[in-house]
């Protein structure tokens, strides 16, 4: 089987972009250079913030995530994957701009909870990917009950976000985080990081119950779409 280039639309933030890339790099079963898959990365932060705009803050992401998305096609990318939870708000009209598959994140990790046999899902993201419902609805349509943090606890984790991670102090962000992810975890059976720089921030070794990281499912998708070594594919088929 000829191996597949993966593209990732990265730039929401940075960070997480750089962090996806190391994340795939590592889940890579090679042991010489040449073993590794192709990766053409397209780091735009010129993206609008996708919470601001499903909030009404702020302008539309979808243009320009359109003409990243056809950026990594026309470079020659089989198929794409997103750093970014909120953006998949828009994965239907991206999809429908360009010719190869945009495998989701958010199926990835709410099939990795699935699998854990998890029945109530906790929810850390930003408010953006909550208001839109991203994660409940595929929890629900799986089987899994979300259970998303109160109002305060989600002004929290915005701060550990924005103010933290985003803002470059991780320090601040793990503290703020982590201290939700904790009263989260008494009322769910596990936690999906929702949020690449939650991802960033917190890992298993911080929490009791499962932690699901949506960055580690799309770089272990991705790394098995771009190998072949899963023989169906729940994704669009890429043959």
């Amino acid at each position: 089987m000829k191996e597949k280039v993966i593209g990732i639309l990265g730039g929401m933030g940075p960070l997480a972009t750089v962090e996806l890339f190391h994340r795939i790099v590592l889940l890579t079963p090679a042991k010489k250079d040449q073993e590794h898959p192709r990766i053409i990365i397209y780091n735009n932060p010129k993206i609008p913030d996708r919470t601001e705009y499903i909030l009404g803050k702020g302008e539309s992401p979808l243009p320009e995530l359109i003409r990243s998305a056809e950026k990594l096609e026309n470079c020659g990318a089989d198929f794409i994957i997103m750093p970014c939870n909120t953006a998949h708000l828009f994965v239907d009209e991206i999809q429908n701009s360009i010719n190869i598959p945009l495998v989701s994140m958010i199926d990835a990790a709410v099939n990795k909870a699935k699998r854990m046999n998890l029945r109530r899902v906790g929810i850390m993201a930003t408010t953006g990917t909550i208001v839109a419902g991203i994660y409940q609805n595929a929890l629900r349509n799986g089987g899994m009950e979300p259970i998303i943090p109160s109002e305060k606890e989600q002004e929290e984790v915005m701060e550990g976000i924005y103010q933290g991670v985003k803002a470059g102090d991780i320090k601040l962000g793990k503290e703020k985080l982590l201290k939700i992810a904790r009263e989260l975890e008494k009322r769910c059976d596990g936690i999906i990081a929702g949020c690449t720089e939650i991802s960033v921030a917190l890992s298993q070794e911080d929490l009791e119950k499962p932690f699901i990281d949506a960055l580690d499912a799309i770089a272990e998708k991705a790394v098995s779409l771009a190998l072949g070594l899963e023989d169906k594919m729940e994704d669009k088929n890429l043959s």
